[in-house]
């Protein structure tokens, strides 16, 4: 029988603004009950109907930095003129519980927690066209043109970053994005160095160990396993 690790797997997501990571994750967490997904937090201001403790745990500056100093965050970053960080202690706890948690976070975060757990699962999702990626930016109605067009700047240059990751995952057809996503997500729990420990569950493989071994079966033995 073979044994898991009684601890949950950390699964960093990333990708441009406007790949659509956002909506992956949320179709991942319906479909699945057992992984949890980690609310950053953000010295920028919330835009349209986004609340606290939902979409981020939204800072002042003020508070982030003394957070920073408090040694509160796993990672931060400094992203377009505002900090992006993942709080540490619920991720910590959710992992010894066994639960898979997500983290979505930006390039820069991903390389920092890539050197703190380098065994996490390292996805990046790429929406299919440059021009595809400039039609979601605009059309989600919440920034101005020069904003839109710093975005889809750096995410030009992130796009160059796909190679650090361990997967990407081309956002084409939504639910085709997430599947692939699941079957990274379980073919990762079945490696080899996921596994804890192997141990005997039934008899074939008793007999298979034995022969393996060159070892005698005596009578006992070979009574008991007839049972």
């Amino acid at each position: 029988m073979i044994k898991q690790k009684a601890t949950g797997e950390l699964i960093v997501i990333s990708g441009p603004s406007g790949a659509g990571k956002g909506t992956v994750i949320s179709k991942l967490l319906e479909d699945n009950k057992d992984l949890w997904l980690s609310i950053s937090a953000t010295s920028r201001k919330p835009r349209g109907k986004e609340k606290d403790g939902v979409e981020y745990y939204f800072l002042s500056e003020e508070d982030f930095v003394k957070k920073i100093d408090e040694n509160y965050f796993l990672e931060y970053a400094k992203y377009q003129d505002n900090y992006y960080g993942t709080p540490k202690s619920t991720i910590v706890d959710k992992l010894k519980e066994g639960i898979d948690v997500i983290l979505e976070i930006e390039i820069q975060g991903a390389a920092k927690i890539k050197e703190l757990v380098p065994e996490a699962i390292f996805i990046f999702i790429l929406p299919p066209t440059e021009k595809e990626l400039l039609k979601r930016l605009i059309g989600r109605n919440t920034e101005d043109s020069n904003k839109i067009i710093k975005r889809f700047e750096r995410a030009y240059k992130e796009i160059n970053e796909v190679t650090k990751y361990n997967y990407v995952v081309v956002n084409d057809e939504i639910d085709d994005a997430v599947e692939k996503v699941k079957s990274i997500i379980k073919a990762e729990k079945c490696r080899v160095d996921r596994i804890e420990d192997i141990t005997l569950a039934n008899q074939e493989e008793i007999i298979h160990e034995a022969i393996i071994n060159k070892k005698f079966i005596d009578k006992t033995i070979y009574d008991n396993i007839k049972k």
